[in-house]
């Protein structure tokens, strides 16, 4: 594919131009053709580095150590470009090597395909911007100075370092003004010199120097002043490219791409189905309890106290039944022993209601084996109204109401702070992940929460040490017939599109009563 109509011209911005440095203010947009394997590739792993920005701004202290290392670890394990490993004013495809060249590109490449995913919403537009604002202080506060002041010249940034004589003549001036310096670091480090109007958060703050209508800022803090000019930026290029999406969509190649890509899932596949024998029906509801994720847990109660469930509801649930290893036959006398305590009797749940779910386990219509939802569909697609239990909870709860169904459970005060802060902040996979540490009785999950079958999973090899849940032996001829398939099985995640397309063909097959 072709991001504009026009050829590239390689005389205007050559590559040793536009990949010149290991970091970028994405002001050029890229003109090359790729493929739409690419196109989707390099996307979902953007994705990733920056949900995996997102999670760790939230766990640990930005900028702190334990932060930087973990995000260098990600962005080292994408392969996208770090710290310059060559002569920034000489590179070039043949001498920055295939690797470091393929990385500038695949950063630079797919920047901008997000930029078309989550342009389409205000809220999409903010956590964009969030999450790239802290990727790009994180790797520019890691550069060397000569780097940095590279980085800005080439941009149009061209703020002066002081000479050594300046900084001498200003010392007390410098010392006084700027936290943590003594007259051996003023003579070390770099201080730049910035028209005060572009430094007014620093201003603001009392942090540097002004004389003659220039802020002196030395140079841990110029990341300040970059960062406002990158928000800036990338604030009204989301602007613009949101005025020029119905042109993007209306190519029937990349809509699908673009429309699921905002609440992609990009993690593992909890379809597929082995080692059978490790959960009986038996077993829910006492699973539901220490197990079962917020929103699924909030399911089980509900259909347990009324004995149905709309559509959604049935939707989101029973995926998530058949992920943790619920066969078709055991999903059939579940939801129908449920259902016939209710209003509806036995006749008119094999009418109704059993084709959906054959057909959620691929046994009628297309045939197709759907898979569980994830947090992102959970949260962002079909909310609930009233009557409704689906959702996730700490999305569409009302803070008030969540708060009094967490007291219920018994979670400490404190927790439940924590949990309501992370959910003000809009961080509901993360209070839900602080949900698990609160119930488990631990300090750090030690994963990042992306999907409910997930949740399950890691709760059950946490409450058995680490092991699969046991197969229970010896039952009786009845609940042998009825022990479900398996746990989730950990696989790679098939077609994310073909997936989203398959689970909205599903939607039809289910009723509204």
């Amino acid at each position: 594919m072709q991001f504009t109509g026009r050829r590239r011209k390689l005389t205007v911005h050559p590559q040793n131009e536009l990949y010149g440095h290991c970091l970028q203010l994405y002001g050029q947009p890229p003109l090359e053709n790729i493929s739409l394997s690419e196109f989707e590739t390099f996307a979902v792993e953007r994705l990733k580095l920056l949900k995996t920005v997102e999670n760790l701004g939230v766990s640990f202290v930005k900028m702190s150590e334990q932060y930087s290392k973990k995000l260098h670890a990600e962005i080292s394990g994408l392969n996208f470009p770090f710290r310059p490993e060559v002569d920034e004013s000489s590179l070039s495809k043949s001498q920055a090597g295939p690797s470091e060249y393929e990385k500038r590109r695949k950063d630079h490449i797919s920047h901008f395909i997000l930029r078309l995913a989550y342009c389409q919403t205000e809220d999409l537009r903010r956590w964009f911007i969030q999450q790239e604002m802290d990727l790009f202080r994180h790797r520019f506060t890691d550069l060397l100075p000569k780097y940095k002041t590279e980085f800005l010249h080439r941009n149009n940034l061209k703020y002066d370092t002081m000479s050594l004589e300046e900084k001498k003549k200003l010392s007390d001036q410098l010392i006084n003004s700027s936290y943590g310096l003594s007259g051996a670091t003023i003579v070390e480090q770099d201080f730049y010199k910035v028209p005060f109007q572009d430094a007014l958060d620093l201003v603001r703050t009392r942090k540097v120097f002004l004389q003659g209508g220039y802020a002196y800022i030395p140079h841990q803090d110029i990341v300040t002043i970059v960062l406002n000019d990158f928000r800036t930026r990338l604030s009204k290029a989301l602007a613009l490219t949101a005025r020029s999406l119905p042109a993007v969509q209306s190519d029937e190649r990349l809509q699908p791409l673009l429309n699921h890509l905002s609440h992609a899932y990009v993690g593992q596949d909890y379809s597929i189905q082995k080692n059978i024998g490790k959960v009986s029906l038996e077993q829910i509801d006492a699973l539901s309890a220490k197990s079962f994720p917020l929103c699924m847990r909030q399911l089980h109660k509900a259909l347990r106290d009324s004995h149905h469930l709309r559509h959604g509801g049935r939707m989101q649930y029973g995926l998530f039944l058949k992920g943790i290893g619920l066969t078709l036959e055991q999903a059939l006398q579940f939801w129908r022993s449920e259902f016939i305590r209710g209003k509806v009797d036995a006749d008119k749940f094999d009418k109704a209601y059993a084709y959906s779910i054959r057909h959620m386990f691929g046994k009628e219509g297309k045939r197709t084996d759907y898979t569980p939802y994830s947090c992102m569909k959970v949260i962002l697609s079909n909310p609930p109204s009233q009557g409704d239990y689906h959702g996730c909870p700490f999305r569409h709860s009302d803070p008030e109401l969540l708060k009094q169904k967490l007291q219920s459970y018994k979670l400490s005060p404190s927790g439940i702070i924590q949990i309501l802060d992370l959910v003000k902040g809009m961080h509901y996979q993360l209070a839900c992940q602080k949900y698990f540490e609160l119930t488990h009785n631990i300090e750090d999950a030690g994963f990042s929460l992306n999907h409910p079958n997930q949740y399950f999973m890691e709760s059950q090899k946490l409450l058995s040490g680490g092991k699969d849940i046991k197969k229970e032996v010896e039952m009786p001829q009845k609940v042998q017939e009825n022990a479900a398939a398996n746990g989730a099985s950990v696989q790679p995640q098939p077609n994310t599109t073909q997936a989203e397309e398959e689970m909205g063909d599903l939607d039809s097959y289910f009723l509204d009563e």
